[in-house]
């Protein structure tokens, strides 16, 4: 394997120097048809995403799929669009939550972000610190919930960097934290503080995480246990029961069996039992990105009130609000080697 040709502009410093790097899923440049072809076509091509045999699976990525699904998604991702920054919301976020990090640790640790999928890439990221002299890395994927789809192939990235260089940073890659205090405090407070702007209240308040292949979790992949341990911590804190606040999983792809309950069906089912009224909170998502602001904002609320529904409001994600910046720096700050 061929080692990367540009050094690192900075030397490391006497003492070393530890940087952080974040990273979120990705997002495509644009909402046109190529932008987001090249997004899915990267993002579908991850074998920790889709575990089909590459001969079976490509030509009907590279067919059908690629050929269709752009134009869709793209008008997804044209409804959540931030105009004003050019970039879809996850991208906003994501930098945000980097540029709010470098002022909590006030050029003692730098900063830097990436994305698993498209730009800026963890390569890009690895590459920023390193020419600032940093010979440890903190990486951080920002997943509350474990899964080989997410926090697994964030490292995968990571590592194939590090494959490429000739030096390379020791490197700590910190865990899932699906009940860490902070992690549930801040969706406590997110919950109280959107539902004290409502002039209703809720019947339900559904939490909706992404949907995972059955099959995945039948070869040991415990994403499911995970979000049960968010939902158990977060009712607790509400002090709602499992009726008050069901568990749901969203966004299946394909033909075969995910983990259920369905977010869809079960809450188009919520009218007929005199439901009409709920909040959905999607505690899987640090930020918000197409499936919480258009499959559940838009699609799931449009389905919702067809079926009989009066109101679904949606809990804003963390995104890049104090409590958010809190709790990601606080898992840092756990991981940081004393001096």
């Amino acid at each position: 394997m061929a080692f990367i040709s540009n050094i690192p502009a900075k030397p490391v410093p006497p003492g070393g120097k530890t940087g952080i790097l974040i990273a979120n899923l990705g997002t495509p440049d644009g909402t046109d048809y190529f932008s987001v072809r090249r997004y899915l076509g990267e993002f579908l091509s991850d074998r920790r995403v889709i575990e089909a045999p590459p001969a079976l699976w490509q030509p009907i990525l590279q067919g059908i799929i690629l050929t269709t699904r752009p134009s869709k998604s793209g008008e997804a991702y044209a409804r959540i669009w931030d105009r004003k920054e050019d970039a879809s919301p996850l991208r906003v976020y994501t930098r945000s939550q980097a540029e709010k990090l470098t002022q909590r640790f006030e050029g003692e640790h730098p900063v830097a972000w990436g994305m698993r999928y498209g730009k800026p890439s963890i390569a890009d990221a690895v590459e920023e610190l390193m020419d600032q002299g940093c010979d440890r890395l903190i990486f951080l994927p920002l997943y509350p919930q474990y899964s080989a789809t997410t926090t697994a192939t964030a490292n995968d990235q990571l590592f194939r960097t590090l494959m490429t260089l000739r030096r390379q940073p020791a490197v700590q890659t910190l865990p899932a934290f699906p009940d860490h205090p902070k992690y549930i405090a801040a969706l406590e407070k997110s919950v109280r503080d959107h539902l004290a702007t409502l002039s209703w209240k809720p019947q339900r308040l559904v939490a909706s995480f992404h949907g995972l292949p059955k099959l995945c979790v039948d070869k040991g992949d415990y994403y499911p246990d995970d979000c049960e341990r968010t939902l158990t911590a977060l009712r607790a804190a509400l002090g709602l029961s499992d009726e008050q606040m069901p568990i749901t999983f969203q966004s299946r792809f394909g033909p075969m069996e995910w983990v259920q309950p369905y977010t869809a069906p079960f809450v188009e089912a919520l009218p007929k039992q005199g439901i009409t009224r709920i909040a959905v909170i999607m505690p899987g998502f640090i930020s918000d990105c197409i499936e919480t602001l258009d499959e559940i904002g838009n699609e799931l609320r449009e389905e919702f009130i067809e079926a009989g529904g009066e109101e679904l409001t949606l809990v804003p994600c963390l995104n890049d609000s104090d409590e958010a910046v809190d709790m990601l720096e606080a898992l840092i700050r756990e991981s940081l080697p004393q001096r």
